[in-house]
């Protein structure tokens, strides 16, 4: 493990100037395991328990979604998603120590539990949130901004320049907490993949933040195109320096993807690794 790196992280994050991007492999750190679906092929497995699909997308999440929402209504699939994301897991310590961050202006997760929110509540002062919508239930609209309460901001949309919280929770693909917002079948990614491009879905709050600091991907793959959009534009017009703890062997795309973005690949177990840099000294 390179100290030196850990050390230039952990300042980084101390000082604001690191953005954590937090995906679903983070839930395995909890202290009960992963009590929600952890995986696109876990959760597609609770959405196809709810309703037949055919079986040639019955592994494919977006698509089963999709048919569901086609032939159930959209309604079951919020209905199977918010039943999904139901069981309480134990915060991580990892979640403790990012919600703790002395600076923290910008915290990214890229999955639908509640559990940086969880922790966020913990900390007590004052945060708020950017969830992306379905176009499905809220046509015209990309984004919902929430008070730390669990309220909606109204007054605020996508184009709002400033925040009135110190600390930002981006969740471009929804959350079960606190009204159930989900980016889950293909129509739902097809409408922010036309616009994403040139922004739109993402708050000029978020754009804002970004500019010169850096982003550090926790419990994310690149290995999906997906996953590989949405990390290529929310980094947009930040700093050239990020990093990647992933100890799984990387996808011929994945290599290409990091290379190409400025990705630096941390080859580690997530749990040793953040256990170092939450023990390193300050």
């Amino acid at each position: 493990m390179d100290t030196q790196e850990l050390q230039q992280i952990r300042d980084g994050l101390a000082k604001g100037m690191v953005i954590p991007y937090m995906g679903p492999g983070v839930l395995a750190l909890c202290a009960n395991g992963a009590t929600v679906p952890a995986t696109a092929e876990d959760l597609v497995a609770k959405l196809i328990a709810k309703a037949t699909v055919p079986h040639k997308i019955r592994k494919n999440l977006t698509a089963a979604a999709q048919f569901i929402e086609n032939f159930k209504h959209r309604k079951t699939v919020k209905s199977a998603m918010s039943e999904a994301f139901a069981p309480q897991s134990e915060l991580s310590d990892l979640h403790r120590y990012l919600a703790n961050l002395p600076a923290l202006p910008l915290w990214v997760h890229l999955w639908y539990d509640g559990l940086p929110q969880r922790a966020l509540a913990e900390r007590g002062d004052s945060w708020g949130a950017a969830q992306g919508v379905s176009q499905a239930e809220h046509f015209g609209q990309w984004v919902h901004f929430f008070n730390a309460d669990g309220m909606r901001r109204e007054d605020m949309v996508t184009t709002s320049p400033e925040l009135p919280w110190p600390t930002l929770l981006y969740q471009p693909l929804g959350s079960v907490s606190p009204a159930a917002n989900y980016l889950v079948s293909d129509s739902d990614y097809v409408e922010v993949l036309t616009e994403i491009d040139i922004q739109s879905p993402i708050p000029k709050c978020v754009q804002d933040i970004r500019i010169g600091r850096h982003f550090l991907f926790l419990g994310c793959r690149f290995a999906a195109q997906l996953e590989r959009t949405f990390a290529r534009q929310i980094m947009k017009r930040s700093s050239e320096t990020h990093w990647a703890v992933i100890s799984e062997k990387l996808t011929r795309n994945e290599k290409n993807f990091m290379e190409e973005y400025g990705i630096k690949h941390i080859d580690s177990p997530l749990a040793e690794w953040s256990s170092a840099l939450m023990t390193m000294a300050a």
